[in-house]
């Protein structure tokens, strides 16, 4: 009996820790400002230039399920510090909610640190605006953007 239990036990956490540990791990992500420069109506593109690699998932907080067709919407200052309409992109997640955006690596202007902005959203989730700050000399960045359901 004790070996059937201990079998059991060992079953349970290798089959659900996993599980488990998932949805630990979907904390809706963290606000941040908009910003003054936002714009609707970023063209659909993945690419607004060369040198730092953005890529994620979109998933519910409730769940850790993907949110797939999730919109993500995209604006930087392009390399000489200034924000234009060839900075700005909309991707659409896939089927497993994943996205990949490619642009410069922002420049820091007045002060603020290197920053690319960003707007999630997806029917039946509220609205995410945030920011994801690449760290200094990097390539490539991993930035999950977990959305709450809106009920």
């Amino acid at each position: 009996m004790k070996g059937y239990l201990a079998a059991s036990a060992v079953l349970f956490l290798f089959l659900y820790l996993p599980v488990i540990a998932l949805a630990a791990s979907c904390k809706p992500t963290p606000p941040d400002m908009l910003g003054p420069f936002y714009k609707p109506g970023a063209p659909v593109r993945s690419s607004v230039g060369k040198g730092y690699l953005l890529k994620g998932a979109v998933r519910s907080s409730k769940d850790c399920a993907p949110v797939a067709g999730a919109r993500i919407e995209f604006w930087l200052a392009g390399p000489g510090g200034e924000y234009d309409d060839e900075h700005r992109a909309t991707v659409i997640a896939d089927a497993s909610g994943a996205y990949r955006f490619e642009s410069n690596f922002p420049p820091p202007y007045s002060g603020r640190p290197p920053h690319i902005h960003i707007k999630a959203s997806a029917p039946g989730f509220r609205t995410l605006v945030t920011q994801h700050y690449p760290q200094k000399g990097a390539k490539e960045g991993s930035f999950d953007l977990v959305l709450v359901p809106e009920k």
